[in-house]
């Protein structure tokens, strides 16, 4: 007699990997929240001074990037500026010059990885140190599946000026796994990208760390280490980098308005040459 026993079937599916990516000077070559102080002017939120100092913070942030002590200041000086703006005409201000403000500085090298992972299976987080208002859209345009960014504390729709979590340092890379644990991504084969010593913890907690434009501090860490040094250079706008994604749609859009539109004349004059016989009877 032949008894057969039941096999539990086993699952092999490869364990879930992700990309995270630093934001700032990592995917645009600026800083986020720096680059909307003249939107934020326009909109009434800030007066001129402002817009200078916001100005001059971005050119020593470009410069020569920040460290711990100049990221503490700027964090006190930001969250100092925005209480009482209202969380809403932010939001308004950020979405109307998103495209205008952003897309033009789009690393294009950053877009290719970006569109890489997700051809390989891996989802694309976003983490900055930057607000979520402005995080979070800017995240959308790129296709990213998650962003993890810095939340201010919110009261009756404004900003009171403290902050409930900052995305930086040591605070990313628990961010991180934090994620991790809640999607199933496997760090050891997972992938991320800074400019910045201080994301060497966020660095540290994936597998496949690359340090992107390094401060001087971290190409240092990277060299010791034998992390992988990229140079991105090319910002441009995603329309003008994807011109096959995006022309053949329109072309197709305009072969079907003129398609329709011949066949409407074909109909109305096949219609007219009806009537005809029996308007001249």
């Amino acid at each position: 007699m032949v008894v057969a026993y039941a096999r539990p079937v086993e699952n092999h599916l490869p364990p879930r990997t992700a990309a995270f990516f630093d934001l700032d000077k990592t995917v645009i070559a600026k800083s986020s929240t720096l680059a909307f102080g003249r939107s934020f002017y326009q909109g009434g939120l800030i007066n001129r001074r402002a817009v200078l100092r916001t100005a001059y913070a971005q050119f020593v942030y470009l410069v020569g990037g920040a460290d711990h002590d100049q990221m503490e200041g700027m964090r006190k000086y930001l969250s100092d500026l925005c209480r009482g703006w209202n969380v809403q005409q932010v939001r308004e201000i950020v979405a109307e010059t998103l495209h205008e403000l952003i897309d033009p500085i789009i690393y294009d090298e950053a877009a290719s990885l970006i569109e890489e992972h997700h051809a390989a299976g891996r989802d694309v987080v976003i983490v900055s140190a930057s607000g979520s208002e402005v995080v979070e859209p800017i995240g959308r345009m790129l296709g990213a599946d998650h962003v993890v960014a810095t939340r201010m504390v919110v009261e009756d729709g404004a900003y009171n000026g403290e902050i409930e979590h900052y995305v930086y340092g040591p605070a990313k890379a628990e961010a991180i796994t934090r994620l991790a644990e809640s999607e199933g991504y496997d760090l050891k084969r997972s992938f991320a990208y800074s400019d910045s010593v201080t994301d060497i913890p966020m660095l540290e907690s994936v597998g496949h760390p690359y340090a992107v434009n390094p401060d001087r501090a971290l190409r240092k860490e990277a060299v010791a280490r034998e992390w992988p040094i990229l140079t991105f250079s090319r910002p441009v706008r995603l329309h003008q980098r994807i011109p096959a994604l995006t022309m053949p749609r329109m072309s197709v859009l305009a072969a079907a308005a003129v398609g329709a539109a011949a066949v409407t004349a074909g109909l109305v004059w096949l219609a007219s040459r009806r009537r005809r016989p029996a308007l001249m009877s």
